[in-house]
């Protein structure tokens, strides 16, 4: 229970965090998602940062590490997630996971949105 309350304490601050930065670095652009490309990457980093420190230093105990990465940052943006553990593929030369990793979170994500657009113009009557 301890570490669902941290999970869900980091994830409330994560996705502040989430929304406070994407609105402050979108300003006044429309066309592009400026603001999820930034949190996007900036995730990764400290995805990377967290998780590298732990393993290589040991740097954080499991709380903190649980914390910061599944909490913070994964309420921050789940896309880092998905590239360290695509990085962790390619570092142990696993690359056919790797590439279906990779492949089929872009494929799957993009079908996930449009049969979410179908089903809600199907649920409004529109189509």
């Amino acid at each position: 229970m301890y570490i669902w309350l941290l999970v869900g304490i980091g994830g409330f601050l994560g996705a502040v965090a989430r929304y406070l930065l994407s609105g402050w670095v979108q300003g006044s652009i429309s066309a592009f998602p400026a603001g999820t490309l930034a949190v996007n990457a900036i995730g990764s980093f400290a995805m990377s940062l967290v998780m590298f420190l732990a393993e290589y230093r040991g740097a954080f105990s499991q709380e903190t590490r649980i914390f910061l990465a599944v909490g913070v940052i994964g309420g921050f943006t789940t896309m880092s997630s998905f590239s360290y553990e695509s990085f962790r593929l390619l570092l142990q030369r696993e690359y056919l996971f790797f590439g279906l990793n990779v492949l089929g979170t872009l494929a799957l994500t993009l079908l996930g949105v449009y049969l979410g657009q179908l089903a809600a113009l199907r649920l409004g009557g529109i189509a």
